[in-house]
């Protein structure tokens, strides 16, 4: 694998200028999640075996880490490992496992050297003892940098978030801690595997699957999706650029009344008061 490189230095002049073009048409999301889906399908319209597709994930995930940093992106979490794909053949498990302790080992340094942060969120206890050392390592390296949060989701689902968040609060009430009725969005928030990270502005799905697929079911609540039929291992910078283009073109309003329709009710209120 080569190395990763996060300088601007390397880029052709017409990426530069794609990117100037997002970075002055609007505001960029803050925090990307993206669902990395495809690769089994992508390598097998190749004829080749899946673990070809997830090896050739690696080099998008790379790319699109890359671009996320040079925009300025400041959180990207990637679905990597459901914990419904632990019932996926032995085989190809363990070719993951093992593909995820090598990219960790060679990706580590170059993350480190580029100022990124390495954070997980899932249950990295059911990983094996080599993936976890890698992670703990990789983590530890990174821990102070703060150019791009880099949050790989390894054996996550959404519903055992949310769960776990449960069992945490009901520990504190029968603690006497808080009372049941202390609780609230926020309070729930800050007890997710997520509370150091803010909700997702944009969430990407590859491979043309429209659902979420247990992924941060509390924390996209209104985050703006992208769908796109692109499979994973073909994801790459252009494609992200779309996406972001899609978002900046969209109002985001939380449950509100869009500005156009604000201006419009404001319009009919001041009617009523002057007739």
């Amino acid at each position: 694998m080569k190395p990763i490189s996060l300088t601007n230095t390397e880029q052709n002049d017409s990426d530069k200028q794609s990117q100037a073009r997002l970075l002055e048409r609007g505001t960029l999301p803050e925090h990307i999640a993206i669902i990395m889906d495809g690769n089994g399908r992508w390598a097998k319209s190749k004829g080749n075996m899946r673990s070809y597709g997830h090896k050739a994930g690696v080099e998008s995930v790379r790319d699109i880490t890359e671009v996320c940093a040079q925009l300025g992106v400041k959180y990207l979490t990637l679905y990597a490992f459901s914990t419904e794909n632990w019932s996926r053949p032995k085989l190809e498990v363990n070719a993951l496992m093992r593909l995820l302790a090598r990219s960790l080992r060679k990706e580590a340094e170059n993350l480190n050297e580029n100022n990124i942060r390495l954070e997980t969120i899932g249950q990295i206890d059911r990983f094996p003892k080599r993936c976890k050392q890698e992670l703990t390592e990789a983590i530890e390296l990174t821990k102070d940098n703060d150019r791009l949060n880099l949050c790989l989701a390894l054996s996550y689902s959404g519903r055992w978030d949310i769960t776990e968040a449960v069992k945490k609060l009901a520990h504190r009430v029968q603690d006497g801690e808080i009372e049941p009725e202390d609780i609230n969005d926020d309070m729930i928030s800050s007890h997710l595997s997520t509370a150091e990270i803010p909700d997702p502005d944009l969430i990407i799905r590859t491979s043309g699957e429209y659902r979420i697929s247990n992924f941060l079911l509390w924390q996209l609540a209104y985050s703006e999706l992208y769908i796109t039929e692109t499979y994973w291992p073909d994801f790459r910078r252009d494609e992200l650029y779309k996406a972001i283009h899609s978002f900046q073109e969209r109002e985001r309003r939380f449950g509100k009344l869009s500005k156009k329709e604000q201006k419009k009710q404001a319009g009919l209120h001041v009617q009523e008061l002057t007739t």
